[in-house]
């Protein structure tokens, strides 16, 4: 209870801790099925799920993880927790032990057993007994009887993403006593089949990417973690900001920036935001309030450095020597996909031990030393989204100071620098360099250079011409590549202020012409302005040209009963092959719907999905569409 009960955020050692019981918001939580792997960034993911409908989802409170929903009867032992970096899984852990500590809830579960993955690793070498290993780490357990039914044991491994042990659950070694030796690995693989401890609960939480590492078949429930929803967001900065006028700013300002906004639904970056914008709107900061990822997080950055100069190292310690290897480490990670480092990742960038402790001491909420239960050291960046934005920085100073490519180590205009990071983020099968690739652009801004130059004494400048970089953007979007490398790309040309493309699109809309035009893919996007007349022509166009469209989605525009009315006349052409239509809060009214049924009555083949939530139907309406079903034609999958 006492280890559970304050929550540091993003601090590790210093500052004052906040009672976790105050500031704790709510997550949302969903219960999900278990999918293959996710191949986008996790900043895409959130785009995706903020999107997505609630009632797509099975809500379910933390505490309840282990408790059957109405109509599951089917007990529960393992259940795998998703969530991307920051969202909160680590502490939805902490508050369920809490809770329960506290007496308040699941008191039917008589031990916990938290053990970190990254404090596993460091067991990675060891031989022993699941009995040995629990003495390692909670001595206090030597003298229980775990193995007999006389106590439930939950065990909670948290950070599956940060594991490097060899989990291979096609292992032939098959443990059923705990008092039996092996790998560290082999111990966990057989505790999470149930040849060990059958009884036990297990709680595993993981980032998407590396959530297959545990067979489907070994877990009984997946559950998302998606961070907080809108509601939520709000609740979160009226707890953190006593000031409501002040809080009231904050929501307002970042609700006015769409990709702000967005990451708001990650804990961490909520926390940022009301670092720098707190620090910045107290003190009437008279320069321009961060609109972007890369203004936010170099504000960010700066806010932690002056806090440093505060400190008694700063006569030990020059910002650009930390910086520097900082994100040099930032960077040779982030390309391999690490999030947590050991001694040995450290040396390879020129960091001892005691200078990172130095660092951790200084920079608490941007790096972190933790000492483990096994007494390991284990170091990472606060979050994912800090040690890209670190990286990008070492790339662009070691481009700037000393004009070398960190991709290549080779001599080129820093347009080249940034067009082999486009292609670098292009080529990635997971999009981990996508947010790297952002904050790149974006440091190459003078806006940015100025607050760089706060930062560090010593920043060198080049001849910079942003207008290739923004051409050469533009011709990767035109190429068809998937969409979520193009949306990314949209958002790069975002962070170097260029709306270009999307007045390009805007123009096409309001010219009418937009069957004579041909547009990629890519250039359509959710929530862009388009109302009755641009959908007007966006039906011209259709009904030129019917047979390719598979998937529109309008969701957010006002399209009104009158757009609604077009594209359900698109939707009887024979030639129409749409398999999805999303329409969410476009203002479809009863009229629209029963267009919309008259065209399925009329071409039932081809829709699939059909979305309308967040409109103001009436019962008589959804009776109206539901009806269809009985047509044996009707191929309509979904209808929400």
């Amino acid at each position: 209870m006492k280890k559970c009960q304050c929550l540091y955020e993003g601090t590790a050692k210093q500052g004052n801790p906040t009672l976790l019981n105050e500031i704790y918001t709510d997550l949302y939580i969903t219960e999900r099925e278990h999918g293959g792997i996710n191949n986008e960034h996790e900043v895409r993911q959130i785009e995706t799920q903020s999107r997505r409908a609630e009632t797509e989802d099975t809500p379910i409170k933390c505490n309840d993880i282990f408790r059957p929903l109405p109509g599951q009867d089917k007990p529960i032992r393992t259940v795998l927790t998703k969530g991307v970096a920051g969202i909160g899984k680590t502490v939805s852990v902490q508050k369920f032990i809490l809770d329960w500590a506290e007496g308040k809830e699941n008191q039917d579960v008589q031990l916990i057993f938290p053990l970190p993955f990254r404090e596993l690793n460091l067991m990675k070498d060891k031989t022993l007994s699941l009995s040995d290993l629990l003495r390692v780490f909670f001595p206090e357990s030597e003298e229980m009887e775990i193995s007999s039914n006389k106590y439930k044991v939950l065990f909670i491994f948290d950070g599956l993403d940060e594991c490097r042990l060899s989990l291979n659950f096609k292992s032939e070694v098959k443990l059923c006593n705990m008092s039996e030796s092996a790998s560290v690995d082999e111990l966990l693989m057989n505790l999470i089949v149930g040849n060990l401890l059958p009884s036990a609960l297990i709680w595993i939480t993981s980032r998407p990417a590396a959530a297959d590492l545990v067979p489907s078949e070994c877990v009984h429930r997946v559950t998302e973690v998606r961070g907080f929803n809108e509601p939520q967001k709000e609740e979160y900065f009226r707890k953190r900001i006593s000031d409501q006028s002040l809080a009231n700013t904050i929501i307002t300002h970042l609700k006015s920036s769409r990709s702000l906004h967005i990451m708001c639904h990650i804990p961490v970056f909520c926390w940022i935001s009301a670092t720098v914008l707190e620090e910045m709107l107290r003190k009437s900061w008279k320069g321009k309030i961060p609109k972007t990822l890369t203004q936010m997080y170099t504000h960010f950055l700066t806010i932690q450095t002056n806090i440093k100069h505060e400190k008694d190292y700063e006569k030990k310690v020059k910002d650009e020597d930390m910086i520097v290897k900082l994100g040099k480490l930032a960077f040779q990670q982030l390309v391999k996909g690490n999030l947590i480092f050991y001694e040995e990742d450290l040396r390879e960038c020129g960091i001892d031990v005691t200078e990172a402790s130095v660092y951790s001491g200084l920079c608490t909420q941007i790096f972190r030393e933790e000492l483990g239960l096994y007494q390991g050291k284990v170091f990472c960046f606060v979050h994912l989204s800090i040690q890209e934005h670190l990286a990008a920085l070492y790339a662009h100073i070691s481009f700037t100071n000393n004009c070398i490519n960190v991709y290549w180590k080779t001599f080129n205009p820093l347009a080249g620098l940034h067009h082999t990071a486009v292609n670098e983020a292009l080529q990635s099968e997971n999009g981990h360099l996508d947010l790297f690739l952002r904050f790149l652009l974006g440091l190459s801004l003078e806006s940015n250079q100025t607050l760089l130059r706060e930062l560090l004494t010593q920043t060198g400048s080049c001849s910079y011409n942003k207008e290739e970089t923004v051409q050469y953007i533009k011709q990767k979007i035109r190429e068809n590549h998937s969409p979520e490398r193009s949306i990314n790309l949209f958002h790069c040309l975002n962070e170097l202020g260029d709306d270009s493309l999307m007045q390009e699109i805007q123009d096409y809309l309001k010219s009418g012409k937009i069957g004579e035009t041909q547009l990629s893919s890519s250039q359509w996007v959710s929530k862009c302005g388009v109302t009755d007349e641009g959908c007007a022509a966006l039906t011209s166009a259709l009904r030129s040209n019917p047979s390719h469209l598979r998937e529109l989605d309008l969701s957010w525009n006002k399209i009104g009963s009158s757009g609604v009315n077009l594209l359900s006349d698109v939707l009887k052409d024979p030639h129409c092959k749409l398999e999805t239509l999303r329409l969410s809060k476009c203002g479809v009214t009863d009229e629209g719907c029963a267009a919309l049924a008259s065209a399925l009555r009329s071409n039932p083949s081809h829709l699939r999905q059909l979305r309308l939530t967040g409109n103001k139907l009436r019962d008589s309406d959804v009776k109206l569409l539901s009806a269809l079903k009985d047509d044996p034609h009707y191929e309509l999958k979904m209808l929400l």
